[in-house]
């Protein structure tokens, strides 16, 4: 079986990790990565909401899929597109990490010094710190974890950033992030599972691949991207998401920081895509599709 992952140090991180359940939890399955880069890879000089288009991170590696070159694909699912292309399907969604952020050199947003460089390039990350701390300067920040925490650390014109804590505790380097409270700077729709995609009709690789799936995740994870799709945003978007329990947080913030808007609904675990629909027509009645079109 071929995996086909992003080259960079947490992509391939994921991949090995889903090759070594494979061996293990798949029924002794072989696998190989390869590696393939993609235009997020490659495109680095520019915040992504500024490229046009999607799947920035996906579209080669299921270009891929879909010609037979590799059997899965292994995605942070917080960056696939809510639509999959033709004859594509989710085949697993493992168990999901910690969706929540972290701040890379300080305790809390509110610690922050006026006027203190803040590195992020996501645009809802931008929207929301705008929101709760608008004397904050936001500085972009693009590459892999380990750049963007050295960065910081070395004072290259950044006090501080926002990253995902799964990416930082991945790659051991959980410490270096302080865990900001989600309700403060909420999380991307699929931030912290990941997304095993494979041929729709490949049903030996689908079978192969279901002991690593986990309902639980999943059923969240529908939730976050069903409020994701009914908003008609991209992986881009200022759209947040965060599931605490049963319970589905969304969230819509102007990428000024003018505005903000968060609604929730109960998920019903036997369809909780209802749960991101009847979130997105709160938000809607809000005033988001506004705040989106700028």
């Amino acid at each position: 079986m071929k995996l086909g992952t992003r080259g960079s140090q947490l992509a391939r991180w994921q991949a090995e990790w889903v090759r070594d359940r494979l061996a293990t939890q798949g029924g002794r399955v072989r696998a190989e990565i390869v590696v393939i880069k993609t235009r997020g890879d490659a495109e680095v000089d520019r915040p992504l909401h500024e490229l046009e288009g999607k799947g920035f991170f996906t579209k080669e590696i299921e270009e891929a899929l879909l010609a037979s070159r590799i059997d899965v694909a292994v995605h942070s699912l917080k960056d696939l597109p809510t639509t999959l292309p033709p004859g594509l399907a989710l085949g697993a969604i493992p168990a999901r990490h910690d969706p929540r952020e972290a701040l890379v050199n300080g305790r809390s947003l509110s610690d922050l010094p006026a006027g203190a460089r803040l590195g992020t390039s996501s645009l809802r990350r931008i929207a929301q710190v705008r929101f709760l701390r608008p004397d904050l300067e936001v500085v972009p920040l693009r590459g892999n974890v380990p750049t963007r925490v050295r960065k910081v650390e070395t004072h290259d014109g950044l006090d501080a950033a926002l990253l995902a804590i799964a990416g930082l505790e991945r790659l051991g380097l959980g410490g270096k992030g302080s865990v900001i409270d989600p309700l403060d700077v909420m999380p991307a729709p699929g931030q912290g599972a990941l997304g095993i995609e494979t041929r729709a009709d490949d049903a030996a690789t689908r079978k192969a691949l279901q002991p690593l799936h986990d309902p639980v995740s999943a059923i969240a994870v529908a939730a976050e991207r069903a409020l994701l799709a009914a908003l008609g945003g991209g992986c881009q978007a200022p759209v947040a998401a965060w599931v605490d329990g049963t319970r589905l947080y969304g969230r819509v913030t102007d990428r000024d920081g003018a505005a903000q808007l968060t609604a929730s609904a109960d998920i019903d675990r036997d369809a909780p895509e209802r749960a991101g629909e009847a979130v997105a027509r709160l938000l809607e009645s809000e005033g988001a599709a506004s705040l989106l079109a700028r």
